[in-house]
């Protein structure tokens, strides 16, 4: 993880804790950059993490499915056999 701090120096102990309040207020997410903007008194905290993988579901022949590896050859077919609008 890179952590960029400008306005001030800041000692590792001070990095870490910022770390820990972003990892601890989205907990879901991954922290990949970390911007500490230092001002005074006042601390501008700018973040950045890890994209999220995102599976497309898809609702077809009545199911919702990701990918086609689990239906069988029936259903494979019905899918093959559909008509596909294209959104213009």
């Amino acid at each position: 993880m890179v952590i960029n701090v400008t306005g001030a120096t800041l000692s590792e102990e001070e990095k870490n804790s910022y770390v820990k309040y972003v990892s601890d207020k989205y907990p879901e997410k991954q922290l990949n950059e970390l911007d500490i903007h230092v001002d005074g008194e006042f601390v501008d905290l700018k973040y950045h993490f890890a994209p999220v993988r995102f599976e497309r579901i898809r609702r077809i022949t009545g199911y919702l499915v990701g990918t086609l590896d689990r239906f069988n050859n029936a259903k494979a077919a019905e899918e093959h056999d559909r008509i596909k609008h294209n959104l213009a």
